[in-house]
């Protein structure tokens, strides 16, 4: 049989039965769609958190106290190791290829001003911080280098939102503030940053580690962060940090970790959590599946005699079981077409409608839900075409 008479009759068999026909590519089409919108939301997820850490950069670096592989646990809860220090934030900044350094003390407080009192996070970091962390000043200055010393002048620089709710549209430079009871001087304001994983950064106030370590009785920093220069090896550096803080400390307890580990741990996972996903929609594939296994069995029912016949004209075993298996993926593509169109309509509709879902369509797993709606229409067809090609022609027209 050619090939031509072969799609013709596959096309006539499908449209002699329309309603028959578009329920069973429906079941197909159901779980394109559901695999498109899960991995669309799944991808967008995925570019949404990778976004959120490389807003500071991606030449970054955290050294955190407590070593992970000693503890059992992350680093920063308490421990019995040496915490770190000032000290060593500013010998870490000598380095060859470190660009700038910023300790981190962190914690939450009152702050009042200008009549008003609000609660928010204070950090205490370093004249480097606006470097390290990517972040620019949009009035006034940061904090100067001279104040990243053990006794800082007590100053202030406000985060875009808290100078809002506090000072309104009116000047906040050189005015007086409180923090947790002290007196603080506001030098600068910051340009909005936005959020981090939930965390309002521009809703913040930033002030000298020293102030911050004394104000929260704290012994250490929470972490140490630095940035280094472009197209410098992070192996190096690694080697370099925990040279020098093993001398100041005498072993190994910190956690070294870049922002490359960092990503590259996030996207492993986050491919892990979109495949899921994928793989839960791939589940309505199946079941349609199953919808077109049952109507072609039903359709080698309805048309024994037409089987019958061609045998008996001399149509070979194969021709028979090519044209069943041709209209059960025929079947399948259809579906797989209609839902492709269906599901990425529904994906744009939703990224409209919904500006705060992240959604990315990943054509990969497009591709993918097509080809694996043609395969599981060719396997689906198998055994009614099968059955349909050992039929007795004989026995067939006898039945008939």
């Amino acid at each position: 049989m050619l090939a031509s008479d072969l799609i013709r009759l596959t096309a006539r068999a499908i449209g002699a039965h329309p309603l028959r026909s578009f329920l069973t590519l429906l079941g197909i089409a159901v779980g394109v769609t559901a695999v498109i919108l899960l991995t669309a939301i799944g991808e967008g997820v995925h570019r949404f958190v990778l976004q959120e850490f490389t807003q500071f950069g991606t030449n970054v670096m955290q050294i955190a106290p407590g070593k992970i592989a000693a503890r059992g646990g992350p680093p920063g809860l308490p421990t019995t190791a040496r915490p770190l220090t000032i000290e060593d934030s500013q010998a870490l900044r000598r380095i060859p290829g470190v660009v700038a350094v910023t300790p981190l003390a962190a914690g939450n407080a009152e702050v009042e001003a200008n009549g008003r009192l609000r609660r928010t996070a204070v950090y205490g970091v370093g004249a480097e911080m606006p470097a390290a962390y990517s972040a620019r000043v949009r009035s006034g200055r940061f904090l100067p280098a001279a104040d990243d010393a053990l006794q800082p002048r007590p100053l202030a620089v406000l985060g875009a939102k808290l100078k809002h709710e506090l000072f309104g549209s009116a000047n906040a430079l050189g005015a007086r503030l409180r923090i947790a009871g002290e007196r603080f001087r506001v030098i600068g304001v910051m340009a909005p940053k936005g959020q981090f994983l939930g965390t309002d950064l521009d809703d913040s106030v930033f002030i000298p580690a020293a102030r911050a370590l004394a104000m929260t009785n704290r012994e250490g920093l929470q972490e140490i962060n630095l940035a280094y220069a472009e197209g410098l090896s992070a192996g190096r550096l690694v080697a370099a940090v925990r040279a020098l803080l093993r001398a100041r400390h005498g072993r190994e307890d910190f956690t070294v970790i870049t922002q490359e580990d960092m990503l590259r741990s996030l996207s492993r996972i986050l491919d892990v959590l979109t495949a899921a996903v994928g793989a839960l929609g791939g589940i309505s594939l199946v079941v349609g599946g199953v919808g077109i296994v049952t109507i072609m069995t039903i359709a080698v029912a309805e048309r024994t005699g037409e089987i019958a016949l061609l045998v008996a004209l001399g149509a070979r075993r194969a021709t028979i079981l090519s044209m069943f298996l041709a209209e059960a993926v025929l079947l399948s593509l259809l579906g797989g077409l209609f839902g492709l169109i269906l599901g990425t309509g529904l994906a744009a509709l939703a990224g409209l409608l919904l500006p705060g879902l992240p959604v990315a369509l990943p054509w990969r797993f497009v591709l993918v839900a097509e080809a694996l709606a043609g395969l599981i229409g060719l396997a689906a067809g198998v055994l009614p075409a099968r059955r349909a090609a050992r039929l007795d022609p004989i026995e067939a027209l006898r039945a008939e």
